[in-house]
């Protein structure tokens, strides 16, 4: 069973893990990481969640195992849903947060990677149905009609906003 540490409110280790599914307990946080990766024609590889998760749209994200920090987190979980391996200094932290009415922190991150044929990524298909290649306004569209993740499009708002300012 995946256990994961747990932090205090200034995100801390404090030394205690709950295993994946267990409530987290009050005072204390876990982390969620997630990715945005994004090609050279400016689309987004997004993920159709499994029927067992929601069938949502989303991006690659989940958290971290206990013992491992956030940038290891997110490389672990693209591995394990996609398949593809990507390294530290491939990835940028964007954006990140702490929400104590969910009890959890949050971080970000961006890369910017071609991958010449999605179709063979090995998926995790407890997680992950399929990826595409999504544009801006298909992820906006797919918001619209419900199907995209809603915690994952707001990160996506903060994502444009970074993007917009690093022009």
């Amino acid at each position: 069973m995946e256990k994961r540490d747990l932090y205090d409110r200034d995100r801390n280790l404090t030394g205690k893990t709950i295993y994946k599914g267990e409530e987290v307990p009050e005072g204390s946080y876990i982390v969620v990481v997630l990715v945005f990766i994004q090609n050279s024609e400016g689309k987004f590889l997004i993920q159709k969640r499994s029927a067992l998760k929601d069938g949502k749209y989303a991006t690659t994200g989940g958290h971290p195992k206990s013992g491992e920090s956030s940038i290891e987190g997110i490389i672990t979980e693209v591995k394990e849903e996609i398949g593809l391996d990507i390294k530290p200094e491939d990835l940028t932290w964007y954006y990140g947060g702490k929400s104590d009415a969910d009890k959890v922190f949050w971080d970000d991150y961006y890369t910017k990677i071609d991958i010449e044929n999605i179709d063979k990524l090995q998926l995790q298909k407890e997680e992950v149905e399929s990826v595409y290649w999504f544009s801006a306004d298909e992820i906006k569209d797919s918001m619209k009609n419900d199907t995209f993740l809603k915690n994952h499009y707001e990160e996506f708002e903060a994502l444009e906003k970074w993007l917009e300012k690093k022009k």
